[in-house]
């Protein structure tokens, strides 16, 4: 939040109470991809910032890393997203980083893993919960800082880091779109970025809804 933050004071300062920080946020994701080699898209504007804020609320509309296709599904269609949209939107973790609290279940209890790869893994994500839970791993260990489809190569290869990203191969719902981006990149990065315009499109605040905030870490 410290880097949207960031940007929100300095268009603030440019345009003071005008850009929502749901739009910058958007706008961020959009340009973050691209820096690192992925698609570009047209980002709708014209959000509002929420009056309120709820932990948990966040926490039970996004998928668990536990979760299963039936899970994974169920999840995305109650947002009016489709599988398609899912197995694509999924391909995200081609960049970002899991603490080993949610992965130690996968390394230690799940057989649908390399040996190598989890051998790697487990030095800093020890089998005991009284260390290691805030221990860092990229979700994509093949091209960890770029935007690819390295991702879907790497469930091929049993190295899903959670086992909601692994489970994607396992099931016959989801096993064609992992072995079609796998190898069609282009297919991948547009039907990524149409599905971040679907997400970013789900129930926003316009009009005289909501605020334009001052600071996106707090309400006005």
């Amino acid at each position: 939040m410290n880097v949207i933050d960031n940007i929100k004071a300095q268009v603030e300062a440019a345009c003071k109470q005008t850009v929502s920080c749901a739009d910058i946020l958007a706008v961020a994701a959009r340009d973050s991809v691209v820096a690192l080699g992925g698609p570009s898209w047209t980002v709708p504007l014209g959000r509002r910032d929420s009056t309120t804020a709820s932990l948990s609320l966040a926490n039970s509309d996004l998928p668990a890393p536990s979760f299963d296709v039936a899970n994974l599904t169920a999840n995305f269609a109650a947002k009016g997203l489709s599988v398609t949209d899912m197995v694509a939107l999924s391909g995200g973790h081609t960049i970002g980083q899991s603490q080993c609290r949610f992965f130690r279940s996968r390394l230690y209890n799940e057989t649908n893993i390399a040996v190598a790869f989890a051998t790697s893994l487990k030095a800093n994500c020890p089998r005991t919960t009284s260390s290691g839970n805030s221990s860092l791993a990229p979700l994509d260990t093949t091209t960890p800082n770029g935007f690819d489809n390295a991702y879907y190569s790497n469930l091929m290869s049993q190295k899903g880091l959670l086992h909601s990203d692994q489970v994607l191969i396992n099931d016959g719902r989801t096993a064609g779109l992992v072995r079609t981006y796998s190898s069609a990149s282009a297919q991948f990065n547009g039907d990524f970025a149409a599905a971040m315009v679907r997400m970013g499109n789900i129930s926003p605040l316009t009009g005289a809804q909501g605020q334009i905030r001052l600071s996106c870490s707090r309400v006005n």
